[in-house]
């Protein structure tokens, strides 16, 4: 029950991110809240943070139900690729003002610009490339089913979050961000 729990949690972590991130709410609660939808971003944030530190508590009260067992190779391939996502995903984060993103600072109402280059000239979402490693990272380290149940569904949400956050970004940039989607692919970079 605790890992049906565990997954019910990610689910209602997800919907909400999807929910809350979508334009057509955006522009109603621009509407509604008028000068205060500056800090939308921000409160945006606090409940993702909340959730996000509920189901991190949850999972350590979970007790532990080993999959895999743990070896040195599983601690090395988990911290390698753990380290690896961190790294990608922060470095996904150095095209944007991280005080914006968070909502710390409102964000002007101006046109923002499309990046395409570093990271992201080889994928369109480096962000969701580095936390797949980083779950997966996880999950080797650990060996557990609460590991495992975390990687799922970030597995399982990411198609259905990538289809929203890009209907968003072509509603945003327009025909400059359906050029860039048929160059770049989504989350695996090409290497040939």
């Amino acid at each position: 029950m605790n890992y049906i729990l565990l997954a019910i949690s990610w689910i209602v972590f997800y919907a909400l991110h999807s929910i809350l991130a979508a334009s057509k709410l955006k522009k109603i609660m621009e509407g509604k809240l008028g000068m205060a939808y500056k800090w939308y971003r921000l409160a945006y944030s606090l409940i993702s943070l909340v959730l996000f530190m509920g189901i991190m508590i949850q999972a350590l009260l979970i007790p532990k139900t080993v999959l895999i067992p743990k070896s040195d190779l599983t601690d090395y391939l988990g911290y390698m690729l753990a380290g690896f996502g961190t790294i990608i995903a922060m470095k996904s984060g150095k095209s944007y003002s991280l005080s914006q993103f968070f909502g710390f600072t409102p964000v002007a109402k101006r046109a923002q610009e499309l990046v395409i280059s570093g990271l992201y000239a080889r994928v369109r979402h480096p962000l969701y490339a580095g936390l797949v490693l980083i779950f997966v990272g996880y999950f080797l380290f650990a060996g557990t089913l609460s590991a495992a149940i975390h990687l799922g569904c970030l597995v399982l949400y990411l198609p259905i979050g990538i289809y929203f956050e890009e209907k968003n970004l072509v509603i945003q940039f327009g025909e400059a961000y359906l050029r860039y989607r048929k160059e770049v692919p989504v989350i695996i970079p090409k290497f040939w």
